[in-house]
């Protein structure tokens, strides 16, 4: 799979992929309803397309030219020096194949005058728990509104950027 920048054309693709993932990793936490629920607000087309054209962020695919197996979308805050990681999202049947590693190389990439990447994770997703710490993420506080909206609690992490 290759790195690239998201187009209009992908985002049929990366909302199944959302779909599957989400369904995969939060059915047994949240249940498949508010599962269904939060796919459809989040990451219904119309939300995916706002952020192919947000102003400072960078909306990625790994694609193998006949899928897309993982996606990422990050975006500066008002300070320009904190990159706030949104999405970081690889299919079930592509894990563990280094897509969320290249996903995350390209999103530090794409912000050279970031000194620290912060996202909210599920306290409940060991996987990507341990992924991130694996990645030089590191606890950071919590906050009972991941996402801005959702009502759910979530675990900020953040990684200092050279």
């Amino acid at each position: 799979m290759f790195v690239r920048t998201a187009s209009e054309r992908d985002l049929a693709a990366v909302r199944a992929l959302l779909v599957e993932t989400w369904h995969a990793t939060y059915d047994a936490i949240y249940g498949a309803e508010r599962v269904t629920a939060i796919t459809d607000d989040w990451h219904s087309i119309a939300s995916l397309k706002a952020r192919l054209t947000r102003p400072n962020s960078e909306f990625l695919v790994a694609d193998d030219g006949k899928r897309i197996g993982g996606m990422a979308f990050a975006a500066a805050t008002t300070d320009p020096k904190i990159v706030l990681l949104n999405q970081l999202y690889v299919c079930p049947d592509c894990q563990r194949q280094g897509i969320a590693r290249a996903l995350l190389d390209e999103v530090e990439a794409s912000f050279p005058e970031a000194t620290t990447l912060r996202l909210e994770v599920e306290e409940a997703n060991a996987p990507a728990i341990a992924f991130y710490e694996a990645n030089g993420f590191r606890p950071a506080g919590s906050t009972a509104d991941c996402g801005g909206g959702s009502g759910i609690p979530a675990l900020i992490m953040e990684k200092r950027l050279a």
